[in-house]
C-alpha cells in the first residue's frame, strides 16, 4: 500500500468533527517501542542497508518462470506469517504485540519483514484500527470490544516481496462496522473475478467503485496498489476508484489489489509522526489486500488462504 499523492492527503488536524457521539472508539496514535533487531543472517531488501529508496521506474518488471516460483513461496510465507498473528487478535492485546509477533516468526522462518525501515518506517507491519485509514504504526493502544483492525503485511525473502493485508473484527462490531469489513473484502475479490491475461487494468477500479457503491460506501482514491517483485513498490498502478485506464494486464504482472473503503467521502491527513493517515471526518474504513499473478492462461492470487476460491 502507498499513498497515490502526499498532496492530497492533509497534513492539519484541524475540521474534524466531534468524537463524542461515533459509534467505536476513536483512535489517536499512542507509545511505540523501540525497533526490532533482525539476525544478520537473514537477507535485507537493498534499501534498508542503504538507507535509499530506488527512484521509480515507469516499466513493468515482468517476471520470468523462475522469479514466479519465488513469488509463490514469499507468498504463502506472508500468508502463514499473517494467519499467526490473526489468531492473537483479541480484546486487550496491544497493536505492539501483533508487531512483535509477526517479527519473531519472520525471524523465524528467515524472513525479512519489508516495511521495517522503509523509509525510517519503525516496524515490522501496519496496523489501522477504526479511523486510521492506513499505515498505522503499532504502538502501546490496546484493541478494545468494537474495534475493526487492518493487519498489512509484507515479508521479504530470497529477493522477493509478499504482500497481503485483512481486516478483522474485536468482539461485538456494530452492524455498520461489519458491513464495511464484508464489503471491502467482497470490492477486492470481485475485482480479482476480473482479472486475467489481456485484461484491462481499469475493470479492477471500476468493479470496486461499483460493489462499494451500491453498499452505500466509498472507494478512497488516495490509495493505490501496486507492481510487487523484487521491487516492494513498482508499476504497474492499479487504481482502486473508477477510472478509463487503457492498460492491459500482461503474463508475468504481479501487482497489489487493497482498496481502502470509507464510511463516506473523505480527505485524509497525515499524522506528526509522518505515516499515519487519518480520516479528517472521523470515519472507519476497511481495507483487504492481495498479491496476484497474472499468467498466460489466468490470475493467480499468490496470498489467497486456504479456504478462498476465485474461480
Amino acid at each position: 500500500m502507498y499513498v497515490k499523492t502526499f498532496f492530497n492527503l492533509f497534513r492539519s488536524k484541524s475540521l474534524k468533527t466531534s468524537i463524542d457521539q461515533l459509534p467505536y472508539n476513536y483512535v489517536t496514535p499512542a507509545k511505540v517501542s523501540p525497533i526490532r533487531s533482525v539476525p544478520r543472517h537473514i537477507m535485507r531488501p537493498d534499501y534498508v542497508t542503504s538507507g535509499l529508496i530506488p527512484p521509480a521506474s515507469r516499466d513493468v518488471d515482468f517476471l520470468e518462470e523462475n522469479d514466479m516460483n519465488s513469488m509463490r513461496y514469499v507468498c504463502r510465507l506472508a500468508r502463514k506469517i499473517l494467519n499467526v498473528a490473526a489468531s492473537e487478535l483479541k480484546v486487550g492485546v496491544t497493536t505492539d504485540y501483533i508487531d512483535e509477533v509477526i517479527h519473531e516468526t519472520c525471524i523465524s522462518v528467515d524472513a525479512y519483514p519489508s516495511t521495517l525501515l522503509y523509509q525510517e518506517y519503525p516496524k515490522s507491519v501496519c496496523t489501522s484500527v477504526n479511523n486510521v485509514m492506513c499505515h498505522g504504526i503499532p504502538d502501546s493502544r490496546q484493541l478494545q470490544d468494537g474495534d475493526i483492525v487492518n493487519v498489512d503485511f509484507t515479508a521479504f525473502y530470497n529477493g522477493f516481496h509478499g504482500d497481503l493485508s485483512e481486516t478483522y473484527c474485536i468482539g461485538n462490531v456494530d452492524e455498520t462496522g461489519r458491513k464495511l469489513v464484508d464489503v471491502a473484502r467482497k470490492c477486492r475479490d470481485e475485482a480479482i473475478k476480473k482479472c486475467g491475461p489481456y485484461q484491462l487494468l481499469s475493470e479492477i477500479g471500476n468493479t470496486i467503485h461499483e460493489v462499494a457503491s451500491k453498499s452505500g460506501f466509498v472507494v478512497s482514491p488516495s490509495f493505490l496498489g501496486h507492481g510487487i517483485g523484487r521491487a516492494f513498490h513498482c508499476q504497474p498502478s492499479i487504481y482502486h476508484n473508477a477510472n478509463e485506464n487503457l492498460e492491459v494486464m500482461k503474463p508475468g504482472m504481479a501487482f497489489t489489489i487493497e482498496p481502502v473503503i470509507v464510511e463516506g467521502e473523505d480527505n485524509p491527513y497525515i499524522d506528526d509522526d509522518q505515516w499515519t493517515v487519518m480520516s479528517k471526518h472521523n470515519y472507519r474504513s476497511a481495507q483487504f489486500e492481495h498479491t496476484i499473478l497474472i499468467t498466460d492462461s489466468c490470475v493467480e492470487v499468490l496470498t489467497k488462504d486456504i479456504d478462498e476460491e476465485f474461480n
